[in-house]
């Protein structure tokens, strides 16, 4: 993202910050399956009890129930732990598209954003790292410094190349030392079979995928002589888009979209695909809101 216009600045982390209540309250309910386990002592929701156990800390003893029972119980409780968010971006040559207005980067970038800042307010850790055939992995960290540097990254961040996710996911999971929460956003617009090994690589941890697509993607409105470029090879194709080609290409992309969706169901990942019209805030609320919980 070179152009002024298509700066990501700290007004979009100020209107992150005066968004809805909604958005909070999501968050924490989605965060909250990752990020509580129990413990004997002292924490924040009592669970119940336990037998006394030698070894156990005398501090940990509930008296009170001693008193009323002449029995020794370790009283339980949950207790938040921190999550390491990993976020994954693609930056190859398709999100590039379209050459004018808002192009599939910009918004993944947005989305990426939106989420480290949110992992941010809950002071964990996180990490964006972009991916082509290669993938730049970069070490977790929190704080909003950390978030500041990730907004210039991707700000000046090239975007070009093709993508090879599966060789991207099998070289980035090496990084990754203990369950996380890991949002890959692209346009999953690559061979299915790599995808596939792909999700199936990280579905041990609490998975997302975010595809991000151009309306016109996601229902093909040309029509007629038509020339069509492939952003990754940059192959020119002229030819006529009848209505049985679009018809043909939107049930392609329905099929390619369900195959997807059937692997996250069966690894339990979460599957989204949004368009680069929709209000970014919307994109929130709607992933947010129906998350599953691990």
């Amino acid at each position: 993202m070179k152009e002024n216009d298509d700066k990501i600045d700290l007004k979009f982390l100020r209107q992150l910050d005066r968004f809805s209540l909604m958005v909070r309250k999501r968050v924490s309910t989605s965060y909250a399956g990752s990020r509580r386990s129990v413990r004997s002592g002292r924490g924040l929701d009592t669970l119940g009890y336990r037998d006394y156990h030698a070894g156990d800390e005398l501090r940990t003893v509930d008296w009170n129930v001693y008193a009323r029972t002449e029995k020794l119980y370790v009283r339980q409780f949950e207790e938040a732990k921190s999550v390491t968010t990993h976020i994954l971006l693609d930056s190859s040559n398709s999100m590039a598209y379209p050459k004018g207005g808002m192009t599939k980067f910009h918004y993944a970038s947005m989305v990426a954003l939106g989420f480290a800042y949110l992992v941010t307010r809950d002071n964990d850790s996180f990490t964006i790292s972009t991916f082509t055939d290669d993938v730049e992995i970069r070490r977790p960290r929190r704080g909003r410094r950390h978030l500041l540097d990730s907004i210039d990254r991707l700000n000046f961040a090239e975007v070009g190349g093709d993508t090879d996710i599966d060789n991207c996911i099998k070289l980035y999971e090496k990084a990754i030392h203990s369950r996380s929460l890991i949002i890959i956003v692209s346009d999953f617009m690559q061979d299915l079979e790599a995808i596939e090994s792909a999700i199936y690589r990280l579905s041990a941890h609490d998975l997302m995928l975010i595809q991000v697509l151009d309306k016109s993607e996601r229902e093909l409105s040309l029509h007629g002589h038509s020339r069509l470029t492939d952003l990754e090879t940059e192959d020119e194709l002229k030819t006529y888009i009848s209505k049985s080609f679009q018809k043909d290409y939107n049930q392609a992309l329905e099929d390619h979209l369900a195959y997807i969706q059937n692997i996250c169901d069966h690894v339990g990942a979460d599957f989204y695909t949004v368009t680069t019209d929709k209000p970014i805030f919307d994109t929130f609320l709607y992933t947010l809101g129906s998350r599953r919980r691990w």
